[in-house]
């Protein structure tokens, strides 16, 4: 068995869920050094997440990553389980952590918890890797609330270097804290968040995708000429209408549904009807082969209108956007300036930190932008952070904050 630079054993991990989560994490620990026991109800998931594992070690071995014997070695540690009723779950009483990556639904994922810890250690760690939902709802099934909390790869998890930890209230802070080791452990960039709808990036992120679908509903500009705007102009790697049909318009309108109902259907989070026309009629994106571009063989991509000053506009407005909705996250202590920006950096890879961001436009810039638009339309949306404004009124930056008294 592995040990960790004191020379103790590694624990073993529990994930249930073999789909694309729960399978890359399953996959993270293994590949350092911890025994992984992998369930799902599902035998065909279990399969597939097998012949996965396989693939990524013979990936590995293949470009030198992993030797052949240490790749033998990290399979042998993977342990899978096609159930999750509480006799075929027995085994995770030896797991010291047990990471939940289930179906995104609320009932469903409190009967697993409360199977759950009918069959762990007292001293294990539950965590879930919801998205969205609240960790104390789920953590609520549980006698023993402290030792539930959120622990959110993004996908995919063996690439993908950040990991929000989301402490409920009822979380024991030595939890939050062991979660922060043993995720630190495995190479991941951590950043602890407030248990609020989305928790920080996909709650930072939403006006990416939702302003950006405002402006094409109103006749700004179309998806070509957006996409063009944000990648060429912006520095984002993906343009949002690009992004939308790569993740799937199921998976992104339903967490903007999520963060929209969870925020009390504040107008900042309001989904789009185009986007959830898209759904109804199934172009969901790539996979379907058709979402706000046709994905089909040889099908033609509309041409964007490369005007610089029409992308600079666009671009100014999405990030206004995006840097409030940064602003307001320190504001409110969903997270620290400076997890805001390592989050928004290394979570969706922006080209910069929003809060850096907006300092480099002038957060007078910024407000004025806001306002202008909250003028126009009459959208509450379009809000000021109470924070972007004590900021220009009292001179100090938006990442920095006000001089210490």
């Amino acid at each position: 068995m592995a040990a960790d630079p004191a020379g103790r054993p590694l624990g073993a991990i529990g994930v249930v869920g073999a789909g694309a989560m729960g399978a890359g994490i399953a996959q993270v620990a293994a590949r350092h050094g911890h025994p992984v026991i992998l369930a799902d109800a599902q035998p065909a998931a279990i399969q597939r997440a097998r012949e996965e594992h396989r693939k990524a070690v013979a990936r590995d071995v293949d470009k030198g990553r992993l030797t052949t014997a240490d790749g033998d070695a990290m399979l042998a540690r993977l342990t899978y389980v096609d159930r999750v009723d509480q006799d075929a779950l027995t085994p995770l009483a030896a797991c010291e952590v047990v990471i939940e990556a289930i179906i995104e639904q609320l009932p469903v994922k409190q009967s697993l918890f409360r199977t759950l810890e009918a069959v762990v250690a007292p001293g294990a760690i539950l965590a879930t890797n919801t998205s969205s939902l609240s960790i104390a709802a789920i953590a609520g099934a549980c006698r023993h609330r402290d030792r539930v909390l959120g622990i959110h790869f993004f996908n995919p998890a063996p690439v993908m270097p950040l990991v929000e930890l989301i402490p409920a209230i009822t979380t024991a802070p030595d939890v939050t804290s062991r979660a922060r080791a043993l995720v630190s452990g495995w190479g991941k960039v951590t950043v602890t968040a407030a248990d609020t709808p989305g928790f920080l990036v996909n709650r930072v992120a939403r006006p990416f995708y939702g302003e950006s679908l405002r402006m094409l509903e109103d006749g700004i500009a179309d998806e070509a000429t957006i996409d063009w705007a944000m990648t060429t102009i912006g520095g984002f790697r993906m343009g949002p209408f690009t992004l939308m049909d790569f993740i799937g318009h199921d998976v992104n309108f339903a967490v903007t549904r999520s963060v929209f109902d969870g925020m009390f259907q504040d107008p900042r989070y309001r989904p789009s009807l185009r986007q959830q026309r898209l759904v109804e009629a199934g172009w969901l994106g790539r996979k379907a082969g058709r979402g706000f571009y046709d994905h089909a063989e040889g099908a033609t991509r509309p041409v964007a209108q490369e005007d610089p000053a029409l992308g600079q506009r666009l671009v100014d407005r999405v990030v206004a956007m995006l840097v409030n909705e940064a602003v307001d996250a320190v504001h409110l202590r969903l997270a620290s300036a400076e997890d805001v920006e390592l989050a928004m950096t290394t979570g969706v890879n922006y080209p910069r930190g929003l809060l850096a961001w907006g300092d480099a436009m002038g957060p007078a810039t910024v407000l004025a932008q806001l306002q202008v638009l909250q003028m126009e339309t009459g959208d509450p949306r379009y809000r000021p952070s109470l924070r972007l404004r004590q900021a220009v009124q009292g001179g100090w930056s938006l990442l920095g904050g006000p001089p210490s008294a």
